[in-house]
C-alpha cells in the first residue's frame, strides 16, 4: 500500500521522439479531478516542450504547475534544478495530487530515482512509477537495441547493433527501470514491427513488463497513474549500465542552437531538414520558425528523417518572429557549420 501522507510522482521516460510530450498533454487535459503538477525536462533552450504542455493548462493544472529545466539533463543537474523544483512543487497551494515528471530524451531514469533518497524530500514524495515510451518503428529497426542476439534474424543487415553504442545504453537503462512500457506510434511499424518491437524490449527488460500500444498519446489515466510501485525503494530490480558509477556525463552528444530569420515554404524547410538528417546523422530537431506571411508559429519537430511540423499558435504582440531549433546528434557526427549551411542560417536582424 502507499503511503498516503506522500506525493505520488510519475516518471515519464524513453527516447528522442518517443511522444513523451504528447503523452503527458493528454494526462492533463484528462486529469479526472486530480490536482497535477509537471516538471518539463528540455536538452536545450527553446522551450518547445514547455510550451506545448502550458497550452494544454486547465483548473486543475494550471500553467504555474508546469515547470521547465532547460539547464541540463535532470540526472545531471539533480541537486542544482531537480531538488529546488519539487520542494517548490510541494508548497503549492492547493498542493498538487500528483506530479509528473518529463526527463529529456537523453536522460538516464536510474540517477533521478535515486534522487528520491535526498533528505529534503524522501519522507514527502514518492515514485509512483516510471513510465517507458518507446517508439516501435525506431525499436523494430533496431537503432536502439545492444543486443544483437535477440533481434538478429529481423535485422541481421542493420550494422548499428553490432556493437553496443551510447544510444543503446541510454534505451537499455530506461526499459531496465520501467514499470510499464508504452509502444508508441504502432501504426507506423504495422503489425510485424510491432511485434519486433515487443520481442526487443523483452529481450532487453530484467523482469517480465507490461507493454501498451499507444497512438498519440491516448491512453486511460488510470493504466498509468496510482501504480504505488515505490521504485525509489526498488532500485536493485532495475540495473543501469551506470551502476556503480558516481556520474556520468553526456559527453556523446552535442546540441547546436539555430537561430534565424523567416522562412517562406514550410514543406521546402521540411525537406531541408530531412536532408540534413540523414547527411549529418541528427538525431532530434524540435524548435520553432517563423513563416513569411503566416500570423501562426510553425511547430517544428523531428526524429531522423521523420520531420513533422503544424502551425501551434498566433506570434504574440511584441514577439520576436525568428526561427529557433535544437539539433542534436552524437558528438563525432556534429557539424555545426555545416548544420547552418544547409538551413540557410543567415543571422537575424536587429
Amino acid at each position: 500500500m502507499s503511503d498516503l501522507s506522500k506525493t505520488p510522482v510519475t516518471i515519464v521516460t524513453g527516447f528522442l521522439g518517443a511522444g513523451k510530450t504528447t503523452l503527458i498533454s493528454h494526462l492533463i487535459r484528462n486529469a479526472g479531478g486530480r490536482r497535477l503538477a509537471v516538471v518539463v525536462n528540455e536538452f536545450g533552450t527553446v522551450g518547445v516542450d514547455g510550451e506545448i504542455l502550458k497550452s494544454c493548462a486547465i483548473p486543475d493544472c494550471p500553467a504555474e504547475n508546469i515547470v521547465e529545466l532547460s539547464n541540463g539533463c535532470i540526472c545531471c543537474t539533480v541537486a542544482d534544478d531537480f531538488i529546488p523544483t519539487v520542494e517548490a512543487l510541494l508548497k503549492l497551494d492547493p498542493r498538487p495530487d500528483h506530479i509528473l515528471i518529463e526527463t529529456s530524451g537523453l536522460a538516464l531514469p536510474k540517477p533521478l530515482l535515486m534522487a528520491f533518497d535526498w533528505p529534503a524530500i524522501r519522507s514527502r514524495i514518492t515514485v509512483d512509477g516510471v513510465i517507458a515510451l518507446a517508439d516501435a518503428e525506431a525499436v523494430a529497426a533496431g537503432r536502439f537495441a545492444p543486443d544483437v542476439a535477440a533481434v538478429d534474424a529481423q535485422r541481421a543487415a542493420d550494422d548499428s547493433i553490432d556493437h553496443e553504442t551510447p544510444l543503446a545504453e541510454v534505451f537499455e537503462d530506461q526499459i531496465a527501470c520501467a514499470d510499464l512500457v508504452l509502444l508508441t506510434k504502432p501504426d507506423l511499424a504495422g503489425t510485424e514491427g510491432v511485434a519486433r518491437a515487443r520481442e526487443i524490449i523483452a529481450a532487453e527488460a530484467p523482469r517480465t513488463l507490461p507493454v501498451v500500444e499507444v497512438a498519440e498519446g491516448v491512453v486511460d489515466p488510470a493504466v498509468l497513474l496510482g501504480l504505488e510501485a515505490g521504485a525509489e525503494d526498488d532500485l536493485a530490480a532495475r540495473p543501469s549500465h551506470h551502476d556503480g558509477h558516481h556520474d556520468h556525463e553526456h559527453e556523446d552528444f552535442d546540441t547546436v542552437m539555430i537561430e534565424m530569420g523567416e522562412i517562406d515554404d514550410p514543406a521546402g524547410f521540411a525537406d531541408r531538414l530531412r536532408d540534413l538528417a540523414q547527411a549529418q546523422h541528427i538525431l532530434r530537431i524540435k524548435g520553432y520558425a517563423a513563416v513569411a506571411g503566416k500570423p501562426m508559429r510553425l511547430l517544428v519537430q523531428a526524429v531522423g528523417a521523420r520531420v513533422r511540423h503544424q502551425f501551434d499558435r498566433p506570434w504574440r504582440p511584441g514577439e520576436a518572429r525568428v526561427t529557433r531549433l535544437v539539433v542534436i546528434a552524437e558528438h563525432d557526427h556534429i557539424d555545426a557549420g555545416a548544420i547552418r549551411a544547409a538551413l540557410g542560417a543567415a543571422p537575424v536582424s536587429a
